[in-house]
């Protein structure tokens, strides 16, 4: 019943956001509030916002409470076609270059204090799901598309939405937890890394120093889809 009833709460906000009636960037109402709103226990409540936080419609920061996030652009028609060979992935990589070193640099001077906390947040997500590819692949996405989210450009937001979690660079061999190379532990630690100095850029609020580490991060995504590849 507990589950049913969280996943009603779920419904409900989450039309509530995508429809535009809790803004991005305002505050949820209360725990308590919610309850009482919708006659169900504070532990409904918790379960519904922890849904929420993974779909990246909200952000919940301690101690402050829970912040609508932009919803996802709605995919009609089915978005682009998956990226299945080499020379496709390499083309995304090249793409995301264009678009995301400008999101960065724009972020850097529109980021708001929110939006930093859930970067933060997100990134230290990514940096626990060591040895879970496919739940790092969910990080890393979201982290992006927080960047593109604080840029305040609507449709540098929709052209991540439309490529969705497939444009994240992410061998083969990383998606097969028994199946990585030895390598893969010091390939994480650097995707890591590379996030972190995409995040320092924006917190000092510096647009070249935040392009130019999106531009290193995904240059080391070519890099390491090459070297899977073994050229």
């Amino acid at each position: 019943m507990a589950k049913t009833l969280s996943g009603t709460l779920v419904e409900s906000l989450r039309t509530r956001i995508v429809n535009g009636d809790i803004a991005s960037g305002e505050k949820l109402p209360s725990e308590p509030r919610l309850a009482a709103e919708h006659q169900v226990s504070r532990t409904v409540v918790r379960e519904a916002i922890a849904r929420l936080n993974l779909e990246g419609l909200v952000h919940t920061r301690r101690g402050s409470g829970s912040y609508a996030l932009t919803p996802p652009a709605d995919d009609a028609d089915g978005g682009p076609r998956l990226a299945r060979s080499l020379d496709d992935r390499l083309a995304l990589v090249e793409y995301r270059l264009a678009l995301e070193a400008e999101a960065a640099a724009l972020a850097a001077s529109r980021r708001t204090p929110a939006q930093l906390a859930a970067l933060t947040d997100r990134l230290d997500a990514l940096a626990a799901s060591a040895g879970h590819p496919a739940t790092a692949v969910q990080h890393d996405f979201a982290f992006h598309r927080l960047v593109a989210g604080a840029a305040g450009n609507r449709f540098l937001l929709e052209a991540l939405d439309r490529l969705g979690p497939q444009m994240i660079a992410m061998p083969r061999g990383r998606l097969d937890r028994n199946g990585g190379s030895p390598h893969d532990g010091g390939r994480f630690t650097a995707v890591v890394q590379e996030h972190r100095a995409v995040l320092a850029a924006l917190e000092a609020q510096d647009p070249l120093a935040a392009a130019a580490a999106m531009r290193v991060h995904l240059a080391g995504s070519r890099r390491r889809l090459l070297q899977e590849s073994g050229l």
